[in-house]
């Protein structure tokens, strides 16, 4: 089993930045890649950025590449999402997520929600124009 539990979020002004924590226990190989979804009102739940912690491997949704950055601290079983040059469309419900990778290397597709099995409890974030 593996539990998620994230920071609290925020509310910023647009250019503004905020970061994300989520913590995880558990089974190491159910966890050894790590995501952060989110959901805005009236969307769907959307990949923004996965880690692999066996490689380092990171990949990141077009909409937030070169603003977001995904990042783990594996001594504290931890992963981050700093999120900088926020805009009012990134005001969404994130969440982080967790999956086991069996061996296989990341690839856009663990963007998708679809096989995560853990969910942390989400958390809001909101950004003003």
């Amino acid at each position: 089993q593996v539990h998620l539990v994230q920071s609290a979020g925020g509310s910023v002004q647009a250019g503004g930045s905020l970061r994300l924590s989520c913590a995880a226990s558990g089974a190491t190989y159910r966890r050894d890649c790590m995501g952060w979804f989110r959901q805005g009102p009236g969307k769907e739940r959307e990949g923004v950025a996965i880690i692999n912690s066996r490689d380092g491997t990171t990949i990141y949704a077009d909409s937030v590449q070169g603003r977001f950055t995904i990042s783990q601290d594996n001594a504290k079983n931890t992963v981050y999402l700093q999120m900088n040059s926020l805009k009012p469309e990134d005001t969404a419900m994130y969440y982080c997520a967790a999956k086991g990778m069996w061996g296989r290397l990341s690839t856009i597709q663990d963007l998708s929600a679809g096989g995560y099995g853990y969910w942390g409890q989400g958390t809001q974030v909101t950004v003003s124009s």
